[in-house]
């Protein structure tokens, strides 16, 4: 997964092993077109493969840009899990939530991390679209309210006349509405000021927002590495708050996992292989992300890391029922949910949008600890 500050870097590679890296591309790669997807600069997959008719060629998507939780995606590719599953995986980061399920609809991609509750919505507006989850990653999701004590908020209902700020297309202020309504909060009563994620811990940090909407760990560790101080910090996880929907999960372009159903599962058999790795030793997880991104803090980003591990991870459903699986009877729930504030088309089931197919044997996604 390729990021502009390692572009220079990467065109001085080679390409081996399955790594993202171009030498002898370098030239090729500056003539050709690059283009421009989710504002960032990319250059076409295809360049940076190493072609062999022995192993198959995955293109993946993140939903986000690379930060301490993506390191459960590098870490399989810098360990040769993917390559020794026989698979030659590029990807790209991206910027809303929607982009990687637009990106396996158009056929660009064939696998991603998407958000399963943004999926779920696009796929009730679209039932033919060629994609499902094969795992899910966040057994509960990272939407999360971070507000501060020093703004007199403490608790939900506080928010009322309060000016919260969000990202347009975040994740968190999607899932605004349902919390709201959870926690009794009326709407009309607070103010959604849309503003860029770079800004939103600046801002609610010097006081012009009273809180914001995002991922728990983007904004409580970027609002602590601004110097507030932690007790000063409050943290609403969406899901400590009534909410019982999932989180992220791998998702495949169905057509591609028809056609390449072992690709697939084999992708997924190297992913738990790199989680479990993670799990049992975030620091040198977290090493894959600072070697790409020259910007990264490695204490900020294992601290992400950790707490994806802690809070969205590692549940108590998890520990019960092993990693990547859904519980139906909980899904067919998160589903109910959504519909207070959502109008579905159809009646939807889990086997809509989760394929468990893919997973590896119960005994292999049990946690090791």
């Amino acid at each position: 997964m390729r990021f502009p500050a390692q572009l220079t870097r990467a065109l001085a590679g080679s390409v081996s092993g399955g790594r993202w890296h171009v030498r002898g591309l370098a030239c090729a790669a500056l003539t050709l077109a690059p283009f421009v997807a989710a504002g960032l600069l990319v250059i076409a997959p295809r360049l940076l493969l190493a072609q062999s008719s022995a192993h198959s060629s995955i293109r993946f998507s993140l939903d986000v840009r690379a930060e301490g939780p993506e390191s459960l995606f590098f870490l399989p590719q810098d360990n040769g899990y993917f390559r020794a599953e026989g698979l030659d995986v590029t990807g790209d980061d991206a910027v809303a939530p929607l982009d990687p399920i637009m990106r396996l609809v158009s056929g660009g991609y064939d696998m991603g991390f998407a958000d399963i509750n943004a999926l779920i919505r696009y796929r009730d507006q679209h039932p033919a679209a060629p994609i499902k989850a094969v795992f899910m990653v966040y057994n509960k999701p990272p939407y999360a309210v971070v507000t501060r004590k020093s703004r007199g908020i403490s608790e939900p209902k506080q928010l009322e006349n309060k000016k919260l700020g969000a990202s347009a297309n975040g994740a968190a202020l999607a899932q605004w509405p349902l919390f709201a309504k959870l926690n009794h909060i009326e709407l009309a009563k607070v103010s959604i000021e849309t503003i860029g994620i770079p800004v939103r811990a600046p801002m609610l940090a010097a006081g012009q927002i009273d809180a914001a909407l995002g991922a728990s760990f983007q904004l409580y560790v970027d609002l602590k590495d601004r110097g507030v101080p932690v007790e000063d910090i409050v943290l609403m996880l969406m899901a400590n708050y009534g909410l019982t929907l999932y989180g992220s999960a791998i998702v495949a372009n169905s057509k591609f996992a028809t056609e390449k159903p072992e690709a697939v599962r084999a992708f997924v058999r190297a992913f738990l292989k790199g989680l479990k790795d993670t799990i049992r030793h975030p620091a040198e997880a977290v090493e894959t992300i600072v070697k790409r991104n020259d910007l990264a803090k490695k204490d900020v980003e294992l601290e992400r890391l950790r707490m994806a591990i802690r809070d969205n991870i590692i549940t108590p459903e998890v520990k019960a029922n092993g990693l990547g699986g859904i519980d139906p009877a909980r899904f067919e729930q998160a589903i109910e949910q959504i519909g207070l504030v959502y109008t579905f088309k159809a009646k939807r089931k889990p086997e809509d949008f989760f394929d468990p197919s893919f997973l590896p044997p119960l005994a292999e996604r049990k946690l090791d600890r």
